[in-house]
């Protein structure tokens, strides 16, 4: 699994928003369209907002939610509103930009939460293929170990045979998540890490520490984007300097 190492989280964005580009283009080519996951936190926005000015085919790319806190709309605490803030509200004028029905919203709203993780299943298989391929699934790397909410000793780590299923409660909140059976279909994952408070799950990462959720995923066709404070990294050997 290639890392490849940045100055600080904003280059690392950058650099992030650049690849994504590059395969989405590359998608588009290939099969007509460009359909991605994305998680949440604060360097993903930036991710984001740095997406929002590479010229892409919008038309054909589709964006998916890789986890969401079961919470009311619009609240602070949900993925989606900051996904959506981040994305169609930072569009250089006159570009093109994705349609906001491309950004689909897991139903964390619904009253049922396992009916609502099949549906949502349902749909990465209409947009996706069955079983569902996405073009690119982006992680994170938490402190704990855990990446999307597939979080330490919760059962949902163990589904083998469902694409999205539904957490206990952690951190306060239930959560919706991408398990592993879609995460490692994926023709790409982008790992991105950030901060030196990962720097010791992103070393167990690397070594596949199957102890960790994230040391689960398959590291076949994943790439690793990390500022010099996850890597540990001194400047003189960071990239983009």
């Amino acid at each position: 699994m290639k890392m490849e190492v940045f100055v600080d989280d904003e280059a690392t964005a950058r650099a992030a928003a650049g690849f994504i580009a590059a395969e989405a283009g590359a998608a588009v080519a290939a099969r007509g369209q460009f359909v991605m996951a994305v998680s949440g936190g604060r360097t993903p926005w930036i991710m984001l907002r740095e997406l929002a000015n590479e010229d892409l085919p919008w038309e054909h790319v589709y964006v998916m939610q890789v986890d969401e806190r079961v919470a009311p709309a619009g609240n602070a605490d949900r993925n989606l509103t900051h996904l959506q803030e981040s994305l169609l509200d930072h569009f250089p004028p006159g570009r093109s930009k994705i349609r906001p029905d491309h950004i689909y919203a897991m139903p964390v709203e619904s009253p049922d939460l396992e009916a609502a993780a099949r549906q949502y299943a349902s749909l990465l298989s209409k947009m996706a293929g069955s079983p569902a391929t996405l073009d690119l699934i982006h992680l994170g790397l938490g402190p704990d170990g855990h990446t999307a909410s597939l979080v330490p000793g919760d059962p949902v780590l163990n589904i083998a045979d469902s694409d999205v299923s539904v957490t206990g409660i952690y951190q306060g909140r239930r959560r919706m998540t991408l398990t592993y059976p879609v995460i490692d279909r994926a023709r790409r994952i982008l790992w991105l890490a950030t901060g030196s408070e990962k720097l010791k799950m992103l070393s167990r990462l690397r070594k596949g520490d199957v102890s960790i959720p994230a040391g689960r995923v398959c590291q076949d066709r994943a790439v690793i984007f990390a500022d010099r404070a996850a890597a540990g990294e001194s400047d003189q050997l960071a990239s983009g300097m």
